[in-house]
């Protein structure tokens, strides 16, 4: 499953899309509006689901290589945080969907290797 499939999973809009949205796989989901939490775990190729539309949310991100990001609970991004996530080339999506809601129906699809 690349993060590019998790746009239909999720309902989701792209706030950006990122040069390795349809290549680059996920196979782990990090939800955590506390980036302490985020900093110190140690997996690979791994989406961070986040309520927080902020800066600091996206330079965790591109600082632990994570695929992308997920705001959820219908955030939009700020014009700045849009623009940092384009400089950084790290994906950015948003979806209505509560954080535990979006982990549930990333989970299914991860189990399924498709998009649910």
């Amino acid at each position: 499953m690349t993060f590019a499939d998790l746009i239909p999973t999720l309902h989701a809009t792209v706030f950006v899309s990122g040069s390795e949205m349809e290549t680059r796989p996920v196979q782990h989901v990090i939800a955590s509006d506390l980036m302490s939490d985020v900093l110190v775990a140690h997996l690979d190729d791994f989406v961070l689901v986040t309520s927080l539309a902020s800066d600091q949310m996206i330079r965790t991100a591109d600082l632990v290589g994570a695929t992308g990001v997920i705001l959820v609970n219908d955030k939009h991004p700020p014009a700045g945080l849009t623009r940092l996530a384009k400089d950084l080339d790290i994906p950015l999506l948003g979806t209505a969907l509560t954080k535990f809601a979006a982990c549930l129906a990333i989970g299914k699809a991860l189990e399924k290797g498709t998009p649910v």
